[in-house]
């Protein structure tokens, strides 16, 4: 988050991520060596960010992105693009939106939390509520069947794949 947040603060420059990735690992996480996790939730944020912002925007609509909290914004951003895009046997999708609510609690303000649930959790039933009884296979095949469905809507996606 603290990445994402210098990012966002920086107008949002591509080309510093990494620099600020490692600076965040060596002022707060001494001695880690693997910055994976990290780089793949941040590359993805940032690849994924104007379909994230629009969701973002669609579920909280009385809250304009630019008025919501840095911190709050890329706290949703993150938890966002782990229902979205993420592996859910490494993080199912109410363990993404519990981490975020954690995190608000660390990092946001009192009412954060409740804000951070609430979007999230509206973004998780537009979903259709994947892996609602945390069952992994169940979710792997919905998100097969949802893209599946995608290719068939685009039939130039389905011809880009063969």
């Amino acid at each position: 988050m603290q990445s994402l947040f210098e990012w966002d603060f920086h107008d949002q420059n591509k080309k510093r991520i990494d620099e600020v990735i490692a600076f965040n690992y060596s002022e707060f996480a001494p001695g880690t060596k693997d910055h994976a996790f990290t780089q793949t939730i941040v590359e993805g944020v940032i690849n994924h960010v104007a379909d994230i912002d629009k969701l973002i925007t669609k579920c909280a609509p009385e809250w304009p992105l630019d008025q919501i909290a840095a911190v709050d914004r890329n706290t949703l951003r993150i938890g966002a693009y782990e229902l979205l895009y993420g592996d859910y046997d490494q993080t199912p999708p109410k363990v993404a939106i519990n981490e975020a609510i954690e995190i608000a609690k660390a990092y946001g303000t009192d009412s954060s939390p409740r804000f951070i649930n609430g979007v999230l959790g509206t973004i998780y039933r537009e979903m259709g509520e994947p892996m609602k009884a945390d069952n992994a296979q169940e979710g792997k095949k919905r998100r097969k069947n949802d893209e599946q469905v995608e290719e068939n809507k685009d039939p130039k996606r389905k011809d880009e794949s063969k």
